[in-house]
Order: C-alpha cells, then sequence, then structure tokens
C-alpha cells in the first residue's frame, strides 16, 4: 500500500471535516476535530487540552475553504 503524501493528507482531512457539519457548521472547529482525531487517534473529549499541528490544521483549513460546501 502506498504512503499518503502530505497534500492528499491535507485534502482527505478538509474533506472528512464537512461530516461534522451536521453537528455544527463551524469550519474552523470542524477541521480542528479531524487534526485532533488524525494527530492523537480520537475525537477531543470535553476536557481535551492536546495540541493539534498548528501548520497541519491551517493548511486543512485553508483546503476545506477552497474546497467550499459539498453538493
Amino acid at each position: 500500500m502506498a504512503e499518503q503524501t502530505h497534500e492528499q493528507l491535507v485534502l482527505d482531512l478538509a474533506r472528512q471535516s464537512f461530516t461534522f457539519d451536521a453537528t455544527a457548521s463551524d469550519a474552523e472547529r470542524n477541521c480542528w476535530l479531524v487534526v485532533h482525531r488524525h494527530a492523537h487517534g480520537v475525537l477531543p473529549s470535553e476536557y481535551d487540552i492536546r495540541e493539534v499541528p498548528e501548520d497541519l490544521y491551517l493548511e486543512v483549513l485553508e483546503q476545506r475553504r477552497r474546497l467550499g460546501a459539498p453538493d
């Protein structure tokens, strides 16, 4: 199995962020959730204060904005 490139990872995470729009249509929150899950293997708990890679988060957020709302 081929390893995912960084660009593919960013695109995949940006697409995944749209799945959280059903609970809150907040791009920043939803990108943070998918990056947190990617970095730590789980979604954050209510009091989870673990940090996420800021550069990856910003790239995912930018990619999501380029994608716009899914059909």
